[in-house]
């Protein structure tokens, strides 16, 4: 099994039946918002802030010494390097339809069965849905009018770090949302899931691998009866410190009729969870 840098393999049991397919669906769930928060960002960053493939590069590798230090993070600072033979860097050329395999609308569809507020990965499964409308997306850019994305007054350098900030919670809210329903299934199923244990074998050799999967292990060893993780201290200071980072970032998107389908979930999970 893959092994994390002080040698932990990340392999357990995770319980009977089918709860370690389960719990993998999960985390490819978890997956899907993850790549489509960070798609999001890039195009913040591309037509809000206007950054070239090199300051994507180098922001994303800054970015990737911090909070949100992952596996995900670091291949997408390469992918924006990345040149084909003639030179030209690869992902202006890639085409913006995305397929998938099943594994994130199977976490939805349990979570509608659940009744789990799952959110930010079906945002990110419809997200999908729209890439694959390609010529219809052509057709509409054609007819249907938005706002002109004009030069914007703001302070840059502030402004990333809203973006940073925003990412980090957005995906906090997604794990908070994807654990949530690994809580609901294993009641259902009488699963005695060990959510410390499995966010300890998603560290290593895995696609969400990621820094803050440790402050996730560590809130569960505290305290295994955790119903959400924002409601336990590291998560919730996080949340009460970034959630205007991410509600402005999201205003101005919509105000510049750029579309960020998980980054507004997650602030609408945010307020509503928090509404009395």
């Amino acid at each position: 099994a893959a092994k994390t840098d002080n040698q932990e393999s990340c392999v357990d049991y995770v319980g009977s039946d089918g709860a370690g397919h389960y719990v993998k669906m999960v985390h490819n769930g978890i997956e899907y918002s993850d790549m489509q928060l960070i798609s999001e960002t890039y195009f913040i960053l591309k037509k809000i802030v206007l950054m070239n493939n090199e300051e994507l590069a180098n922001t994303f590798d800054d970015w990737n010494q911090g909070e949100l230090n992952s596996y995900l993070i670091n291949i997408t600072k390469e992918i924006f390097r990345k040149k084909d033979s003639s030179g030209q860097y690869l992902i202006d050329l890639i085409l913006d339809y995305a397929d998938n395999k099943g594994t994130g609308k199977w976490t939805s569809k349990s979570a509608l069965d659940l009744s789990e507020p799952l959110s930010l990965i079906t945002e990110s499964v419809f997200f999908r849905y729209i890439s694959a409308l390609k010529k219809q997306r052509v057709y509409a850019s054609k007819i249907l009018c938005g706002p002109e994305i004009n030069k914007i007054s703001f302070n840059k350098k502030d402004f990333i770090e809203q973006i940073r900030r925003a990412l980090y919670l957005g995906k906090i809210i997604s794990y908070a949302q994807g654990f949530a329903q690994l809580k609901a299934a294993s009641e259902k199923y009488k699963w005695n899931l060990k959510y410390g244990r499995i966010a300890k074998i998603f560290r290593a050799g895995c696609i969400i691998r990621a820094k803050f999967l440790q402050k996730i292990t560590d809130v569960y060893t505290e305290n295994p009866n955790v119903v959400n993780l924002l409601l336990t201290s590291y998560f919730k200071d996080i949340a009460n410190q970034y959630q205007q980072a991410l509600r402005s970032v999201v205003s101005c998107c919509i105000n510049h009729g750029i579309p960020v389908p998980t980054f507004s979930a997650a602030i609408s999970y945010y307020d509503s969870y928090r509404t009395a």
